[in-house]
């Protein structure tokens, strides 16, 4: 059923009103999205070019690695690459 011109509603404060709750659920699902970004293990999408320089500087911590885990990647890598050379019959290039 269609509403008549009978109503007598501010059509500018019921706009406020719907935009105040759109803005409620998008931040709402803004939170939702970075919780499951969390859960995934994901980083954030890259910043706008205003926030390039906060997000460049948060970005810029590096993991570094042990040097007991350095040696295990290598020796697993040399393994691999053995591996490799064994099935292909000579050394790779």
């Amino acid at each position: 059923m269609a509403r008549t011109s009978r109503v007598t509603v501010d059509n500018s404060a019921l706009l406020e009103a719907a935009l105040e709750g759109l803005e409620r659920q998008r931040s709402r699902i803004e939170s939702q999205i970075e919780e499951v970004r969390r859960l995934l293990g994901k980083r954030k999408p890259r910043a706008a070019k205003s926030e390039a320089p906060v997000a460049a500087a948060v970005a810029s911590k590096k993991r570094e690695l042990s040097t007991a885990a350095r040696k295990r990647i290598a020796a697993a890598q040399k393994r691999r690459w053995a591996e490799y050379r064994k099935k292909t019959g000579g050394k790779s290039e």
